[in-house]
């Protein structure tokens, strides 16, 4: 099976899986590809971007499986850390992060909410904060 990135003569662009290169060939001279959008059956390979080997090898699943779960449970441990080091300043934390880099606030690691906007003020104040990465059971 090969894929190919497609554009019809409208510029619409969409990918089509083919059993082989001489069978998009066949099928393209004989119009029996259109496009999904507006049904030209203009059809051309758009420009795609090469599948480039890393050095690395493919993991099987049951050890993309391990992988993933090896992942989490690091994601897990980082939350625990900063759990129990950190203290839980809630909604204040935009206001308790400023007091805290203008002196004015005692010096302790925090953590909170802040809305995007927040994180980008704080961000814009030269003041350092980051994001803690959820793990998915946070999602439930």
């Amino acid at each position: 099976m090969i894929k190919y990135a497609l554009k019809c003569a409208g510029g619409h662009e969409f990918d089509s899986w083919f059993p082989s290169a001489a069978s998009y060939d066949a099928q393209t001279a004989q119009g029996q590809i259109g496009c999904p959008i507006c049904g030209s059956s203009e059809i051309g390979k758009a420009i795609m971007a090469p599948a480039v080997y890393h050095g690395e090898s493919i993991a099987a699943p049951a050890e993309a499986d391990a992988l993933r779960a090896r992942k989490i449970a690091e994601l897990r441990a980082l939350r625990h850390y900063v759990m129990g080091v950190t203290e839980d300043v809630g909604r204040r934390f935009p206001e308790e992060a400023r007091r805290i880099a203008e002196g004015s606030g005692e010096e302790r690691p925090i953590r909170g909410q802040a809305t995007a906007e927040e994180a980008k003020a704080l961000h814009e104040e030269g003041i350092a904060i980051l994001p803690l990465p959820l793990v998915p059971e946070d999602l439930n």
